[in-house]
Parts: structure tokens; C-alpha cells; sequence
């Protein structure tokens, strides 16, 4: 799982409240996390590979949105594979681990190793935060017309600039002036949780907005390319913002159990005494969350594959070969049918004012259908109604 309590962890005069959770059937813990990131693991990697007699997706092209998609996945894909060398070390190496309790100790590897693998846990999924952000930024900019493959470069810039900037500011504000030092005081920690949480707390206030922007959009969109809402693009709008409604229902899933731990943690940390009798119900709360955390962060890769692109099936295709992408051959065959010549004038004519009035439509149907990637209905349904389709 990943918390800021990994890295205080790392501290050998750890507050009360991380012992309280570090501390509390640790073999349990690793074996959870261990369990939950390596089938979340397996799963997101199955949904990833092509499968056999999949038809392609109907793309004109590659689209930043699908850059993205793929992105976040690669994201916790790496950050579960740190979960689980972490967690295989601590079952394996108890003895290791210890050492980090040791606050004038000489061997530097087990600081090393535990400061190591929880911001390596802490940088991934925080990237994998912040290129959700970018998503939610780039499907209202593509139904805009206002975005494109050029604009993934800045989302590289701000998703890993960012990422660690923040990493690296917190860990050093909390470890500063050194390692056994640092959690002396809440002016430690506090800088540390917010550089945490920052991104969290931003997709769950700001994607949401963006999101619900780009579905009105989207319904704008589709009453003006025929100047009619027909009951298929009624369905394709309501499609799109469903599938913007199970990105958020998963990411508030696997990670609102974070927020109510943290909070029940600092409240513990303001008590003078946190083993008192009155505070049991919130102990046990807190130990309830922190279990929850390492079945529920671990499986944000899984679901959120089948958020993206639903249920892909388990009949993997390993073979390469080259598709062909409709939009192409479907052109080529029309190049082919009017080879022979036509009357200038009139042909001609035609051929150019069809051309001018289908543009807009085609940028249109080129927006939605990246927003719908994924989708095979939606990406049927879209290509059946656009005007390229139906041979203009």
C-alpha cells in the first residue's frame, strides 16, 4: 500500500500512532499486500496483452488520452511490483528490518533499503495521480479541439516534474537534519503529508469538474454534427460519461480508505496518551483502514483496466501482426471506386462541398471516438454514423 507512514516508519523515533499501525501484525500485513498487488498485478498485465479475435479499435490515429490510459496502468503496475519486493523483504529479512529501529546503528542498508522502497512506492503512484489529472485535463481539451499528441510532452513535464519535486521536497523535509532526527515534531511530518496528498486530494476535487465539462461538451458536440440528438449518440453520451463515473468510483474506492487513516492517526497523535481505554474504538478503526489500505491501494491497477476498457477476456494473442486501421482501408477503397473519371463540373462540385461539410464532423467523430477508446459498441456505433463510414 502506499501512505506516508512508510516513510516515517523509516524514522527511529517514530511517533506512537506509525508504531501503533507498523506494528500490528506485520507478517499479516506484507502477506495482504503481497496477495493484493501481485493478482492485481497478473490481471492488469492480462487486460493489457491483445487478445485472440479482438478487432482493432477504430482509431484514426494514436491520441494523447490513450497515451495516458496506458500510462497510469504502467504506473501501478511499477509501484505494485515495489509493494511486493518490499513486503517479500520484510517476511523474508526480519532481522533486517529491525536494524531501522537502531538509532545510533552503523548499518546504513536497512535505512537505506526502507527509505528507498517507500519513495520508490510514493513516486509512482503519486505520477499515476497526477496523469489521471492530465487525463481529465486532456478529454476536455480534445472534445475542445485543443489538444493532440503534441501536448503529451507538457503532460511529461508536469506529471514526473511534479511527482518529484514533491517526493523529494517532503522526504527531505521530513528526514532533515538527518534520519535519526527527523519526526522530532509536527513541523517534520505535516510538510511530508501534504506533499503526499496533494495530488490525491486534487483529482478527487478537480476531475470531477473537469469531467462533468467535458460531458456537456460532448452532448454539445453531438446535437451539433447532424443538427439532430438521435438515440445513438444519446447512448454514446451517456456511455462516455459512465465510463467518467467508474474512473472516479474506483479511484475513490482504493483510496478513501487512505483519508479516513490519516485522519484517525492525527487525531491519535494529539492525544497525550493514545493507549487509553476511550480511545479503543478509534485504535481499532484506524488498525480496520490499515488493512483495508493494503488490499484496496494495490488493486487500483486492475480496476482501473476494467474502468478504461472493461473486461478484454482471457484468450491472450501473442503473435504480432500488423493491423490495419479501418479508417485507411476504408479510404483506399473509395480512392479505388471513383478511379475512373466523372463528369468535371458537376462531380467535382459535389465531391468539394461534401468535403468542406463533412470536416467539422470528421474532427467530431475523431474527439468522441478518443474518448470512447475502449468501448467497441461506442467505437461501432460512431463509425457506422459517420459520414467516412457511409462512403462520402
Amino acid at each position: 500500500m502506499a501512505s506516508p507512514r512508510l516513510e516515517t516508519y523509516c524514522c527511529p523515533n517514530r511517533d506512537a500512532a506509525t508504531r501503533l499501525v507498523m506494528d500490528f501484525q506485520p507478517q499479516v500485513f506484507c502477506g495482504v499486500c503481497i496477495g493484493s498487488a501481485s493478482v492485481s498485478l497478473i490481471l492488469t498485465i492480462l487486460q493489457l496483452l491483445p487478445k485472440k479475435g479482438q478487432s482493432p479499435r477504430k482509431m484514426p490515429k494514436a491520441s494523447s488520452s490513450s497515451t495516458i490510459l496506458l500510462l497510469i496502468s504502467i504506473c501501478d503496475i511499477l509501484g505494485g511490483l515495489g509493494m511486493i519486493f518490499r513486503s517479500s523483504v520484510w517476511l523474508g529479512f526480519p532481522g533486517f528490518i529491525a536494524n531501522i529501529s537502531v538509532v545510533n546503528g552503523t548499518d546504513v542498508w536497512p535505512s537505506t533499503f526502507c527509505v528507498g522502497s517507500a519513495m520508490w512506492i510514493q513516486l509512482l503512484y503519486s505520477a499515476g495521480f497526477w496523469w489521471l489529472f492530465c487525463y481529465a485535463v486532456d478529454s476536455y481539451l480534445v472534445v475542445r479541439r485543443s489538444a493532440g499528441l503534441s501536448t503529451i510532452v507538457l503532460y511529461h513535464m508536469m506529471t514526473w516534474g511534479l511527482a518529484v519535486m514533491l517526493c523529494v521536497e517532503g522526504i527531505a523535509l521530513l528526514y532533515y537534519p538527518s534520519l535519526s532526527s527527523c519526526e522530532n515534531g509536527l513541523e517534520h511530518a505535516i510538510p511530508h503529508y501534504i506533499t503526499t496528498y496533494a495530488p490525491l486530494l486534487l483529482v478527487l476535487v478537480a476531475n470531477p469538474i473537469l469531467f462533468r465539462r467535458t460531458v456537456s461538451a460532448v452532448a454539445s458536440l453531438l446535437k451539433g454534427r447532424q443538427g439532430i440528438y438521435t438515440e445513438n449518440e444519446r447512448r454514446l453520451g451517456t456511455e462516455i460519461q459512465m465510463r467518467f463515473f467508474k474512473i472516479m468510483l474506483v479511484f475513490v474506492i482504493c483510496w478513501s480508505s487512505n483519508i479516513i487513516n490519516e485522519t484517525l492517526l492525527f487525531y491519535l497523535e494529539m492525544q497525550p496518551d493514545i493507549n487509553e481505554m476511550p480511545l479503543k474504538n478509534i485504535r481499532t478503526a484506524a488498525l480496520i483502514t490499515w488493512i483495508v489500505m493494503g488490499v484496496l491501494n494495490p488493486m487500483q491497477g486492475f480496476l482501473f483496466t476494467l474502468a478504461f476498457y472493461g473486461w478484454t477476456g482471457w484468450r491472450v494473442d501473442l503473435k504480432w501482426r500488423k493491423r490495419e486501421i479501418p479508417w485507411e482501408s476504408l479510404s483506399s477503397s473509395t480512392a479505388g471506386e471513383n478511379a475512373y473519371p466523372a463528369p468535371v463540373n458537376y462531380q467535382s462540385n459535389i465531391h468539394d462541398s461534401k468535403k468542406i461539410s463533412t470536416t467539422d464532423s470528421q474532427q467530431t467523430d475523431e474527439a468522441i471516438s478518443m474518448l470512447s477508446e475502449g468501448n467497441t459498441s461506442s467505437d461501432e456505433r460512431l463509425t457506422r454514423s459517420s459520414p467516412i463510414y457511409q462512403g462520402w
